[in-house]
Protein backbone atom coordinates (compact mmCIF):
# COMPACT_ATOMS: atom_id res chain seq x y z
CA UNK A 1 0.00 0.00 0.00
CA UNK A 2 1.37 3.47 -1.05
CA UNK A 3 1.58 6.09 1.92
CA UNK A 4 -1.12 8.10 0.60
CA UNK A 5 -3.27 4.97 0.37
CA UNK A 6 -2.33 4.68 3.65
CA UNK A 7 -2.83 7.83 4.81
CA UNK A 8 -6.49 7.92 3.06
CA UNK A 9 -7.28 4.46 5.03
CA UNK A 10 -6.35 5.57 8.03
CA UNK A 11 -7.87 8.57 8.22
CA UNK A 12 -11.66 6.97 7.18
CA UNK A 13 -11.77 4.64 9.75
CA UNK A 14 -13.70 5.63 13.21
CA UNK A 15 -11.89 5.49 15.89
CA UNK A 16 -12.31 5.72 19.82
CA UNK A 17 -9.31 7.38 22.06
CA UNK A 18 -8.99 5.86 25.18
CA UNK A 19 -5.07 6.91 26.59
CA UNK A 20 -5.06 10.52 26.11
CA UNK A 21 -3.49 12.82 28.99
CA UNK A 22 -5.70 16.70 27.87
CA UNK A 23 -2.53 18.33 29.49
CA UNK A 24 -0.01 16.29 27.24
CA UNK A 25 -2.50 18.05 24.34
CA UNK A 26 -0.93 21.38 24.80
CA UNK A 27 0.76 22.46 21.85
CA UNK A 28 3.04 24.87 21.67
CA UNK A 29 1.11 27.74 19.74
CA UNK A 30 -1.83 27.60 22.49
CA UNK A 31 1.23 27.28 25.37
CA UNK A 32 2.31 30.76 24.54
CA UNK A 33 -1.09 32.33 23.90
CA UNK A 34 -2.71 30.99 27.11
CA UNK A 35 0.43 31.97 29.03
CA UNK A 36 0.39 35.80 27.50
CA UNK A 37 -2.97 35.88 28.20
CA UNK A 38 -2.45 35.02 32.41
CA UNK A 39 0.75 36.77 32.60
CA UNK A 40 2.81 33.87 33.30
CA UNK A 41 6.58 33.65 31.55
CA UNK A 42 7.66 30.10 30.27
CA UNK A 43 11.60 29.52 30.33
CA UNK A 44 11.43 29.52 26.27
CA UNK A 45 11.39 32.44 23.96
CA UNK A 46 9.39 31.04 21.33
CA UNK A 47 7.39 28.25 19.75
CA UNK A 48 10.37 26.80 18.39
CA UNK A 49 12.49 26.62 21.34
CA UNK A 50 9.50 24.90 22.99
CA UNK A 51 9.46 22.24 20.21
CA UNK A 52 13.26 21.73 20.16
CA UNK A 53 12.89 21.02 23.83
CA UNK A 54 10.33 18.04 23.02
CA UNK A 55 13.02 15.70 22.59
CA UNK A 56 13.13 13.03 25.25
CA UNK A 57 15.56 10.54 26.52
CA UNK A 58 13.05 9.08 29.21
CA UNK A 59 9.94 9.44 30.70
CA UNK A 60 11.43 11.50 33.92
CA UNK A 61 12.67 13.75 31.02
CA UNK A 62 9.08 14.04 29.42
CA UNK A 63 7.76 14.64 32.48
CA UNK A 64 9.37 17.73 33.70
CA UNK A 65 8.52 19.82 30.77
CA UNK A 66 4.94 18.36 30.85
CA UNK A 67 4.85 19.65 34.59
CA UNK A 68 6.68 23.24 33.31
CA UNK A 69 3.89 23.78 30.62
CA UNK A 70 1.21 22.90 32.67
CA UNK A 71 1.77 25.97 35.19
CA UNK A 72 0.64 28.09 32.57
CA UNK A 73 -3.45 26.45 33.20
CA UNK A 74 -4.87 28.63 35.77
CA UNK A 75 -8.55 29.72 34.65
CA UNK A 76 -11.37 27.35 33.76
CA UNK A 77 -11.41 29.17 30.12
CA UNK A 78 -7.82 27.67 29.96
CA UNK A 79 -8.62 24.45 30.95
CA UNK A 80 -11.27 24.71 28.34
CA UNK A 81 -9.51 25.85 25.49
CA UNK A 82 -6.78 22.90 26.20
CA UNK A 83 -9.27 20.52 25.80
CA UNK A 84 -11.46 21.98 22.61
CA UNK A 85 -8.63 22.14 20.67
CA UNK A 86 -7.31 18.56 21.27
CA UNK A 87 -10.95 17.48 20.72
CA UNK A 88 -11.30 19.77 17.63
CA UNK A 89 -8.24 18.26 16.79
CA UNK A 90 -9.63 14.61 17.18
CA UNK A 91 -12.62 15.31 15.38
CA UNK A 92 -11.03 16.03 11.93
CA UNK A 93 -9.30 12.40 12.22
CA UNK A 94 -12.69 10.44 12.78
CA UNK A 95 -12.40 9.91 16.44
CA UNK A 96 -15.67 9.42 17.56
CA UNK A 97 -15.28 8.27 21.14
CA UNK A 98 -12.52 9.93 23.89
CA UNK A 99 -11.64 8.90 27.14
CA UNK A 100 -9.25 11.08 28.77
CA UNK A 101 -7.07 11.60 32.02
CA UNK A 102 -6.92 14.59 33.25
CA UNK A 103 -3.85 15.13 36.44
CA UNK A 104 -6.08 17.26 38.91
CA UNK A 105 -3.03 17.02 41.39
CA UNK A 106 -0.97 18.72 38.75
CA UNK A 107 -2.67 21.75 39.08
CA UNK A 108 -4.54 21.68 42.69
CA UNK A 109 -0.38 21.58 44.49
CA UNK A 110 -0.04 24.88 42.36
CA UNK A 111 -3.23 26.46 44.28
CA UNK A 112 -5.43 26.21 41.27
CA UNK A 113 -8.71 24.93 42.92
CA UNK A 114 -10.18 21.31 41.63
CA UNK A 115 -13.29 22.71 40.37
CA UNK A 116 -11.51 25.31 38.42
CA UNK A 117 -9.71 22.18 36.22
CA UNK A 118 -12.73 19.96 35.76
CA UNK A 119 -15.37 22.44 35.11
CA UNK A 120 -13.11 23.67 32.29
CA UNK A 121 -12.44 20.49 30.89
CA UNK A 122 -15.93 19.13 31.34
CA UNK A 123 -17.55 22.07 29.43
CA UNK A 124 -15.55 21.38 26.28
CA UNK A 125 -16.36 17.71 26.34
CA UNK A 126 -20.03 18.30 26.61
CA UNK A 127 -19.63 21.14 24.08
CA UNK A 128 -17.75 17.87 21.70
CA UNK A 129 -20.95 15.92 22.57
CA UNK A 130 -23.37 18.25 21.15
CA UNK A 131 -21.64 19.93 18.29
CA UNK A 132 -19.01 17.57 17.19
CA UNK A 133 -20.47 14.01 18.12
CA UNK A 134 -17.23 12.89 20.15
CA UNK A 135 -18.88 10.71 23.04
CA UNK A 136 -16.74 10.91 25.88
CA UNK A 137 -15.66 9.45 29.43
CA UNK A 138 -13.65 11.17 32.12
CA UNK A 139 -10.98 9.47 33.84
CA UNK A 140 -8.84 11.16 37.09
CA UNK A 141 -5.98 10.69 37.73
CA UNK A 142 -3.53 9.88 40.73
CA UNK A 143 0.46 10.70 40.04
CA UNK A 144 2.31 8.31 41.38
CA UNK A 145 4.99 10.25 42.09
CA UNK A 146 3.06 11.47 44.82
CA UNK A 147 2.06 9.76 48.51
CA UNK A 148 -1.22 8.07 48.62
CA UNK A 149 -2.02 10.33 51.53
CA UNK A 150 -2.30 13.08 48.93
CA UNK A 151 -4.14 10.81 46.63
CA UNK A 152 -6.72 10.49 49.21
CA UNK A 153 -7.20 13.92 49.20
CA UNK A 154 -7.55 14.30 45.33
CA UNK A 155 -10.28 11.01 45.72
CA UNK A 156 -12.11 13.25 48.55
CA UNK A 157 -11.96 16.73 46.56
CA UNK A 158 -14.03 15.11 43.80
CA UNK A 159 -16.48 13.85 44.93
CA UNK A 160 -19.43 16.57 44.64
CA UNK A 161 -18.07 15.58 40.58
CA UNK A 162 -18.97 12.19 40.81
CA UNK A 163 -21.26 12.40 37.97
CA UNK A 164 -18.74 14.00 35.68
CA UNK A 165 -15.90 11.49 36.56
CA UNK A 166 -15.85 7.48 34.56
CA UNK A 167 -13.07 6.21 36.53
CA UNK A 168 -9.45 6.94 37.53
CA UNK A 169 -6.29 5.95 36.53
CA UNK A 170 -2.45 6.31 37.53
CA UNK A 171 0.60 7.80 35.62
CA UNK A 172 3.57 9.67 36.12
CA UNK A 173 6.94 8.35 37.18
CA UNK A 174 6.87 3.99 36.82
CA UNK A 175 9.94 2.75 37.90
CA UNK A 176 10.11 2.97 41.86
CA UNK A 177 6.20 3.71 42.10
CA UNK A 178 4.90 0.63 41.87
CA UNK A 179 1.08 -0.19 41.51
CA UNK A 180 0.56 -1.60 45.79
CA UNK A 181 2.12 1.63 46.58
CA UNK A 182 -2.11 2.92 45.57
CA UNK A 183 -3.71 -0.46 46.78
CA UNK A 184 -6.12 1.46 49.36
CA UNK A 185 -6.71 4.67 47.16
CA UNK A 186 -7.93 1.98 44.67
CA UNK A 187 -10.19 0.09 46.63
CA UNK A 188 -11.43 2.97 47.89
CA UNK A 189 -12.24 4.78 44.37
CA UNK A 190 -14.03 1.77 43.59
CA UNK A 191 -16.49 1.84 46.64
CA UNK A 192 -17.17 5.32 45.28
CA UNK A 193 -18.10 3.92 41.78
CA UNK A 194 -15.25 4.25 39.65
CA UNK A 195 -13.83 2.43 36.97
CA UNK A 196 -10.25 1.68 37.77
CA UNK A 197 -7.45 1.51 34.88
CA UNK A 198 -3.54 2.07 35.61
CA UNK A 199 -0.08 2.55 33.84
CA UNK A 200 1.83 -0.35 34.00
CA UNK A 201 4.90 -1.58 32.45
CA UNK A 202 5.87 1.07 30.65
CA UNK A 203 9.25 1.73 31.98
CA UNK A 204 8.02 -0.80 35.13
CA UNK A 205 8.58 -4.72 34.76
CA UNK A 206 6.35 -6.99 34.25
CA UNK A 207 5.53 -7.43 37.70
CA UNK A 208 3.53 -3.87 38.00
CA UNK A 209 1.11 -5.34 35.85
CA UNK A 210 0.25 -7.96 37.90
CA UNK A 211 0.33 -5.63 40.75
CA UNK A 212 -2.30 -3.49 38.88
CA UNK A 213 -4.45 -6.36 38.43
CA UNK A 214 -4.46 -8.22 41.78
CA UNK A 215 -3.70 -5.51 44.12
CA UNK A 216 -5.76 -2.43 42.13
CA UNK A 217 -8.18 -4.65 40.58
CA UNK A 218 -8.08 -2.56 37.67
CA UNK A 219 -10.13 -3.51 34.42
CA UNK A 220 -7.64 -1.93 31.46
CA UNK A 221 -3.69 -1.84 31.77
CA UNK A 222 -2.14 1.53 29.70
CA UNK A 223 0.96 0.53 27.98
CA UNK A 224 1.44 -2.60 29.16
CA UNK A 225 4.60 -3.32 26.64
CA UNK A 226 6.19 -5.56 29.06
CA UNK A 227 3.78 -8.13 29.47
CA UNK A 228 5.61 -9.88 26.91
CA UNK A 229 8.51 -11.07 29.37
CA UNK A 230 6.09 -12.98 30.89
CA UNK A 231 4.06 -15.72 28.96
CA UNK A 232 2.14 -16.32 32.07
CA UNK A 233 0.52 -12.89 32.25
CA UNK A 234 0.22 -12.93 28.74
CA UNK A 235 -2.25 -16.29 28.67
CA UNK A 236 -3.97 -14.10 31.66
CA UNK A 237 -4.52 -10.90 29.73
CA UNK A 238 -5.65 -13.05 26.73
CA UNK A 239 -8.24 -15.10 28.45
CA UNK A 240 -10.04 -12.20 30.55
CA UNK A 241 -9.15 -9.69 27.53
CA UNK A 242 -8.09 -7.41 29.49
CA UNK A 243 -6.92 -4.34 26.83
CA UNK A 244 -4.05 -2.92 26.44
CA UNK A 245 -3.88 0.76 25.62
CA UNK A 246 -0.52 0.88 23.67
CA UNK A 247 0.69 4.64 22.69
CA UNK A 248 3.52 3.56 19.89
CA UNK A 249 5.05 7.10 19.06
CA UNK A 250 5.15 7.87 22.98
CA UNK A 251 7.00 4.64 23.18
CA UNK A 252 9.34 5.95 20.91
CA UNK A 253 10.05 9.07 22.09
CA UNK A 254 10.27 8.34 25.61
CA UNK A 255 12.97 5.28 24.59
CA UNK A 256 10.87 2.15 25.90
CA UNK A 257 11.77 1.09 22.52
CA UNK A 258 14.36 1.98 20.08
CA UNK A 259 12.92 2.02 17.07
CA UNK A 260 9.25 1.30 15.58
CA UNK A 261 9.42 -1.75 13.89
CA UNK A 262 10.68 -2.90 17.43
CA UNK A 263 7.00 -2.64 18.78
CA UNK A 264 5.60 -5.60 19.99
CA UNK A 265 1.90 -4.58 18.94
CA UNK A 266 2.15 -7.39 16.20
CA UNK A 267 3.26 -10.27 18.14
CA UNK A 268 0.27 -8.74 21.23
CA UNK A 269 -2.08 -9.50 18.20
CA UNK A 270 -1.21 -12.63 17.56
CA UNK A 271 -1.53 -13.97 20.80
CA UNK A 272 -4.85 -12.50 21.16
CA UNK A 273 -4.36 -10.09 23.64
CA UNK A 274 -7.00 -6.58 23.31
CA UNK A 275 -4.14 -4.51 21.80
CA UNK A 276 -5.08 -0.94 20.89
CA UNK A 277 -3.61 2.42 19.63
CA UNK A 278 -3.44 5.54 21.28
CA UNK A 279 -1.57 8.61 20.98
CA UNK A 280 -0.81 9.37 25.24
CA UNK A 281 0.59 13.06 24.84
CA UNK A 282 0.30 14.27 21.06
CA UNK A 283 1.57 17.25 21.30
CA UNK A 284 4.90 15.81 22.89
CA UNK A 285 5.12 13.18 20.92
CA UNK A 286 4.80 14.00 17.70
CA UNK A 287 1.38 12.98 16.70
CA UNK A 288 -2.19 12.38 17.39
CA UNK A 289 -4.38 9.21 16.69
CA UNK A 290 -3.59 8.86 12.73
CA UNK A 291 0.05 9.80 13.11
CA UNK A 292 0.30 7.17 15.32
CA UNK A 293 -1.74 4.60 13.36
CA UNK A 294 -0.19 5.53 10.62
CA UNK A 295 3.75 5.60 12.13
CA UNK A 296 2.82 1.93 12.99
CA UNK A 297 1.25 0.54 10.09
CA UNK A 298 4.20 2.11 7.76
CA UNK A 299 7.29 0.39 10.35
CA UNK A 300 5.27 -2.56 10.76
CA UNK A 301 3.57 -3.28 7.49
CA UNK A 302 0.12 -3.58 8.64
CA UNK A 303 -2.66 -5.08 6.61
CA UNK A 304 -6.33 -4.03 6.32
CA UNK A 305 -7.24 -6.77 8.78
CA UNK A 306 -5.08 -5.87 11.55
CA UNK A 307 -5.80 -2.02 11.52
CA UNK A 308 -9.38 -3.24 11.44
CA UNK A 309 -8.59 -5.44 14.61
CA UNK A 310 -7.00 -2.37 15.80
CA UNK A 311 -9.85 0.04 15.52
CA UNK A 312 -12.68 -2.65 16.74
CA UNK A 313 -10.51 -3.70 19.62
CA UNK A 314 -10.71 -0.14 21.09
CA UNK A 315 -14.26 -0.09 21.35
CA UNK A 316 -14.36 -3.17 22.65
CA UNK A 317 -12.16 -1.76 25.24
CA UNK A 318 -14.26 1.14 25.80
CA UNK A 319 -16.34 2.40 28.82
CA UNK A 320 -19.36 2.76 26.32
CA UNK A 321 -22.68 0.69 26.85
CA UNK A 322 -23.00 -2.54 24.64
CA UNK A 323 -25.80 -0.87 22.37
CA UNK A 324 -22.98 1.60 21.34
CA UNK A 325 -20.15 -0.41 20.98
CA UNK A 326 -21.88 -2.84 18.47
CA UNK A 327 -22.50 0.43 16.41
CA UNK A 328 -19.51 1.69 16.17
CA UNK A 329 -18.11 -1.96 15.62
CA UNK A 330 -20.05 -2.58 12.73
CA UNK A 331 -18.88 0.91 11.31
CA UNK A 332 -15.16 0.25 11.36
CA UNK A 333 -16.32 -3.33 9.67
CA UNK A 334 -18.43 -1.85 7.11
CA UNK A 335 -15.48 0.28 6.31
CA UNK A 336 -13.05 -2.48 5.82
CA UNK A 337 -15.54 -4.49 4.04
CA UNK A 338 -16.12 -1.94 1.62
CA UNK A 339 -12.74 -0.36 1.04
CA UNK A 340 -11.29 -1.34 -2.77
Amino acid sequence: MTSANLLTTIQGIPKAELHLHIEGSFEPELMFEIAKRNDVSLDFDSVDAIKEAYKFNNLQEFLDIYYTGAQVLIHEQDFFDLTWAYLTKVHSQNVVHVEIFFDPQTHTERGIPFDVVITGIYKALQRAKEELNISFKLIMSYLRHLSEAEAFKTLEASLPFKEWIDGVGLDSSEVGNPPSKFARVFKASADEGYKLVAHAGEEGPAAYIWEALDLLNVVRIDHGNRCLDDQALVDRLRAEQIPLTLCPLSNVELKVIQHMEDHPLPKLLDQGILATIHSDDPAYFGGYMNENYYATAKALNLNNQQLEQVAVNAFKASWLDDASKEEHINAVKHYFKHLT
